[in-house]
This record gives C-alpha cells, structure tokens and sequence, in this order.
C-alpha cells in the first residue's frame, strides 16, 4: 500500500512542533512542545523521537502509511549528509549526525534541513513568494533566519550556509551573539532581545502579544521599541535588496505577529535606504503560511526527496 502521509518537525528555539500532514500538504494532527525542557542534546533527540513515536503507537498510524520524516532546525546543516554543524540559540550540539541517530531510532527515511530554507521553500510554492523569481524569506523568532530563492530555485551557497541573515552584523562593534559573532541582527531583534529591552522599559516581563497589543493602543514606550527593531530590520534589508535586486520579502514567524506597527516602519526604512532602482521593484508581504511555513517546508522536502530516491 503507497504512504498516504508525512511527519514534519520544526525544531526552534522556544518550541518543537511536531505534525502529520497528507500528500497536499494538509496539516492532520500537530502536537507543540516547549525546548527548554530539554537540558541536553540527548533529551531533545530522544524527544524528537518521541513525538514521532507518539503519531504512530496504538495503532493511529503504520509506518507503512508515511512517506518519510522532514525536519526543520534552526541552524547550519550539511542536508545531504544529515549532519547538525551546530545551533545558535541552543547549546550542546556540534557535528551531531541527526539524520542517521534518528531513522535507527525510527526504522523510517529522514531527512533535515535549516528551518528557514523551509519556510522559504513553503512560502515560495504556497505562500507570499509565489509567482517571484528572486525573493527572501526570513523567520524573526527567538533566531532570526532567511532562506533566498534566485532565479526560481533556493539558494543555498557552497556549505548549504547562505541565508543567514540574522548574522550580518549592522554595527562595528556592539552585543556579542550566540553564533560567535558579534552586533549581528539577532542580537538586535531576536525575541529575547525585544522583552528583555522591554522588561527593562515597562519594569515587569511582558509577552510579545502583549508588547503588540500595546502598540496597537498607541502606547509610546511600546511603539518606541517596535520602531527601533523596525529599523534594524529595515536597515539591514536595505543591504540585502540592494546586493541581490529582489522581487520580494516574505517576513513570517513569531516577532511578525506585531503586525503593521513593525511591518510600516520597517517598509519605510528599506524604502529610504536601499537604492532608488532596487526599492522601486521590491514588495514586501507577512508570510501567508504563519506558523505552519517551516512544517509544510520540510514535508516538500521529504516528497522532493522520496521522488528522487
């Protein structure tokens, strides 16, 4: 009997989903965990695992009826060989052969790729990039990643690296980054960046949600911090529109969810510093996928993938 599903997992910073989709790429059940949990690499493996376990124990689903597992991780992998180079924002994992720990685990084909490629790819065959030949996709969360497509194809540079846009430093000097670096956007505009400036500002912890409801109420020191994230974002756009001359920008994840009190301002910048040429043609959308992009991109992978096997 043909496989029938796929099981995704994007594994962020703050949370691993995990879900079944069908061969259109329809989400059937989806289950979110919280990372932090996990205190090592070997229980966040044995928890990726588990949520797959938990899919297809009692009988719910045969392994007979998925095609493969996709998986999403937020940062540098060699995908054709399955192997984690490491991740910024969470620690213990260097040179960590994922793809091969996993299908012995599993007894199913895997196959894993950087969260942000995925979105992007997503994005470029469902969502907001659609019908762009040369677009960026970036996810602003706890990290912050782009995937780029070029000519109608995803960009992935020499080492499978490109994309990373939340590690082009936007100043000389400034706070140190989880990647090694320092001053890289991340370090600007990741989400525990905004609320810990937040924190500072309103004297108490406060949610992202709430951070944009204030806005949204024209509070002054909430849009003062949603300006000057905008304008960091904005900024270091400008840069890459005018390197690579895009079509457009799909901006999704978490941080995105504050809505038109970032996406305005962040508008307006890129349209003031990039290149009168090249900020005539770009367009800029929110990601029409949300928070399902970087699951329903590592399911196109698993389908791309088992055509080619």
């Amino acid at each position: 009997m043909a496989a029938k599903f796929i099981i995704a997992i994007d594994l962020g910073g703050t949370n691993l989903k995990t879900a079944v989709l069908d061969l259109k790429y329809k989400i059937i059940g989806k289950r979110v965990l919280s990372t932090r949990q996990f205190r090592n690499k070997e229980d966040l493996i044995l928890a990726i695992a588990r949520s797959v376990d938990m899919f297809t124990e009692g009988g719910k689903l045969r392994k007979n009826d998925i095609l493969g597992i996709g998986l999403g991780l937020p940062g540098p992998i060699d995908e054709k060989s399955g192997i984690v180079h490491f991740f910024p924002n969470i620690p213990g994992w260097k040179e960590v052969k994922l793809k091969k720990i996993l299908e012995r685990k599993l007894g199913l084909p895997v196959f894993l790729d950087n969260d942000a490629k995925l979105m992007a790819l997503a994005e470029y065959r469902l969502g907001r990039a659609q019908g762009f030949k040369n677009a960026l996709c970036l996810t602003l969360g706890t990290g912050v990643g782009g995937g780029i497509i070029i000519g109608g194809s995803l960009y992935r540079g020499s080492d499978n690296a490109a994309g990373e846009i939340g590690h082009v430093p936007v100043n000389i000097e400034g706070p140190r980054c989880n990647c090694g670096g320092a001053a890289c956007l991340e370090a600007y505009i990741g989400n525990n960046n905004i609320l810990k400036e937040a924190k500072k500002i309103f004297k108490r912890n406060i949610s992202l949600e709430e951070l944009s409801a204030l806005a949204r109420k024209q509070n002054k020191l909430a849009l003062g911090i949603w300006s000057k994230v905008a304008k960091h974002l904005g900024t270091a756009l400008a840069g890459v529109v005018n390197l690579l001359n895009l079509d457009a920008i799909v901006i999704g994840g978490g941080v995105a969810g504050a809505g038109p009190v970032l996406f305005n301002k962040v508008k307006e910048t890129l349209k003031a510093r990039a290149m009168s040429v090249q900020a005539r043609r770009v367009k800029l959308f929110k990601a029409k996928l949300g928070n399902e992009a970087g699951l329903i991109g590592a399911a196109i992978m698993v389908k791309q993938e088992m055509a080619c096997a």
